[in-house]
């Protein structure tokens, strides 16, 4: 095992006890009886039932992400890697070809080996705690519209990824940042109108109070709203969500249509002001620029390591490749992602504080907002006392009570 093996295997193995430490701290702040603090959030019963929901997931999660890793390790160790690339070479196409043949067959070894495991957290898990509504059928159509976007959509790109490391030399780092920033535009641009409506029906609010109340508000802030949508998130579950996405004109603020059925009028003004609040401060576009940034780095740091003989023998393959680099690199690039990942969800976390204080002072009603985070944290069973390490490591959202807490304290001005 040379250095850059140890490094990736070292990674992977200290990913994985972290994150289940995280899981079992988690676990101990389970408590029997319903804490004085929740008592006007969970009926006793409905906190019961929380618990055990956090406990099933949580202990299910540990059983996959074992059972990952060991499939990982033993693929590893018994020379998956080389065996692929041999399947892969001896069809005999050309380098791009068999880049996309050789990823393409990892990413189908991947989705095999983890279907059993979807299929037991939506139909057994979920339907025990009264979530689930997929049907099989469903489950299928999802599975299969997911494989036909990912070859329409992720071939060329993984193409053209190919062609320029293979054919453009100490450009090619910088040719695919381009490339993939113009992708990740145009996705964000495409994916509201022609992406998402392939798996659900996305309906403008009816004409009524509560679009009234809707548009009032976005005008209120100056808000370019023309619409907004309900999406048919009951097709597949009853958990609750409203999201934000798209730019331009394409932009769409979406609500579940579990969480119209869910909250009072003024709570979802509140949800929408906080999700608006998110436009207005400009996340989304620096979560975008950052994103631009991290594509930048990773190509450049990848452009030393494609062709690096060492990170190849770490996987026990002969032939450097540049299809090979791409997946090898990936492994090694592991730790920075890590580190990244957490940055980021320390920014996500202010960025939701920093959202709710603009609903609140737009709104000017505070208990709306809360109100809204108590109701969705009760119809989806959240856990409102997640350990800290456990937040830190997971969560992109603050804990509910700490939002709460937050903004109890907001100060903003009354009209006279």
């Amino acid at each position: 095992m040379n250095i850059i093996a140890f490094i990736i295997l070292f990674s992977i193995l200290a990913d994985y006890f972290l994150h289940t430490i995280a899981d079992l701290l988690n676990l101990k702040t389970l408590q029997k009886e319903i804490p004085d603090n929740l008592k006007n959030i969970y009926e006793k019963e409905e906190y019961e039932k929380s618990q055990d929901y956090l406990r099933t997931t949580t202990l299910f999660g540990l059983i996959a992400s074992t059972f990952s890793i060991f499939v990982i390790i033993v693929f590893w160790f018994g020379k998956g890697f080389y065996f692929v690339d041999l399947f892969a070479r001896n069809l005999n196409y050309n380098p791009v070809l068999t880049g996309i043949i050789y990823t393409g067959s990892l990413i189908l070894l991947k989705m095999i080996i983890s279907i059993p495991f979807s299929l037991y957290s939506t139909f057994v898990i979920e339907e025990r705690f009264g979530f689930n509504k997929t049907t099989l059928a469903t489950y299928i159509k999802d599975m299969i519209k997911g494989l036909v976007l990912a070859v329409i959509l992720g071939v060329p790109l993984l193409a053209g990824i190919l062609v320029f490391f293979e054919y453009t030399g100490n450009n090619a780092w910088w040719l695919c940042w381009i490339a993939v920033v113009i992708f990740m535009l145009i996705i964000q641009f495409i994916a509201p109108t022609f992406i998402m409506p392939l798996f659900n029906k996305f309906e403008p609010v009816e004409n009524g109070e509560l679009k009234d109340a809707i548009l009032n508000y976005a005008r209120s802030i100056k808000f370019p709203l023309k619409n907004v949508f309900v999406m048919d998130g009951s097709k597949r579950s009853n958990k609750s969500n409203a999201f934000f996405t798209g730019f331009g004109k394409n932009k769409r603020i979406v609500l579940f249509d579990t969480l119209i059925k869910q909250h009072k009028i003024l709570e979802l003004v509140a949800i929408l002001a906080h999700e608006m609040g998110h436009y207005k401060k400009k996340h989304i576009l620096k979560n975008m620029i950052i994103g631009i940034f991290q594509a930048g780095i990773m190509f450049f740091i990848l452009s030393f390591f494609i062709s690096y003989q060492g990170l190849f023998d770490a996987f026990f393959v002969k032939k450097i490749s540049v299809y090979g680099g791409l997946i090898f690199f990936s492994m090694l690039y592991s730790p920075i992602d890590f580190f990244t990942g957490i940055f980021l969800q320390i920014l996500s976390r202010k960025n939701e504080y920093t959202a709710d204080e603009f609903a609140v002072k737009t709104t000017k009603a505070p208990k709306s907002l809360s109100d809204a985070l108590i109701n969705l944290s009760r119809h989806n069973l959240s856990n409102l006392t997640p350990h800290p390490f456990y937040v830190f490591l997971n969560y992109s959202h603050p804990p509910v009570l700490e939002r709460i807490q937050a903004i109890e304290k907001i100060s903003f001005p009354l009209d006279n």
